[in-house]
């Protein structure tokens, strides 16, 4: 794994060794990166995590509070609520919460995650799971800015949509329904239809929208939502915004009908 201290650095290829022995060796990779912390629980890279969810092979927690973790999440990722007698600056996840959620298995594998780099929330709850006699805990230190950073994207719930619809004026609803399905589309949403996404960069409607408006080309920190028809209808979509280095997409993982729901009347 490749070690990032502080600062997150591209790796670099040693000097003198041969092609054969180049060859033979994993190559480092920002995606292998951790951050190299000495601490009770070991860490993951990106590339682990992405492996971890999709195999399903460990349970990751959101180790931040329910609205950050409804706002936006890694797609995959649990949360539980805050351990009582915990302030809201030292937050703490409930721990037997967690450890209801894996059935009470304390041998099962746990990643947690939480801010990045600076965040204590993922590194407070690991030691409060270790406290509690988990064995197989590892923590994501790198985060969620990093996770974004690297191309993913987030979950955006049903109360997060909510909550960045009345209070983030300048958060950008993309609508990625086909456009004779905008009956009943959410206000200011823009269209970017999921059939003309097409593949690359700068290319069909994602290179329109950039020149016409529809996408915040002046602040790509810009908080960017997409819905759809389904999940995996949005889900593309913002696939496609985040490889135009858009760095804070989220999609909704639900149908337009509990999108719309879910804006304040």
């Amino acid at each position: 794994m490749v070690r990032v201290c502080g600062i997150l650095v591209a790796a670099v290829v040693l000097a003198g060794a041969s092609p054969t022995i180049a060859a033979d060796r994993a190559t480092p990779t920002i995606h292998r990166a951790v951050l190299g912390e000495s601490l009770k629980t070991a860490e993951v890279s990106t590339e682990e995590l992405r492996g971890a969810l999709a195999d399903k092979s460990a349970f990751v927690f959101d180790a931040r509070p329910p609205l950050e973790f409804a706002i936006s999440h890694i797609p995959g990722a649990l949360n539980v609520g805050q351990q009582p007698g915990t302030s809201t600056a030292i937050y703490v996840s409930d721990v037997s919460e967690i450890e209801r959620r894996v059935g009470g298995n304390k041998a099962a594998a746990v990643i947690l995650y939480c801010n990045g780099l600076f965040c204590g929330k993922s590194r407070r709850l690991a030691d409060s799971l270790l406290a509690a006699g988990f064995t197989n805990v590892r923590r994501y230190q790198l985060g969620i800015p990093v996770w974004r950073a690297l191309g993913g994207v987030t979950e955006i719930e049903p109360t997060g949509l909510r909550h960045v619809l009345e209070n983030d004026r300048t958060a950008v609803v993309i609508d990625s329904r086909e456009a004779d399905d905008h009956a009943g589309a959410l206000p200011n949403a823009r269209g970017i239809a999921r059939s003309l996404v097409l593949e690359g960069k700068d290319v069909g409607e994602v290179k329109r929208a950039k020149d016409d408006g529809r996408l915040p080309m002046n602040d790509h920190n810009t908080r960017i939502v997409v819905i759809g028809h389904d999940a995996s209808q949005a889900r593309y979509v913002a696939e496609a915004l985040a490889r135009e280095a858009f760095h804070n997409v989220a999609y909704f993982p639900g149908t337009f009908e509990q999108a719309r729901a879910a804006v304040p009347r």
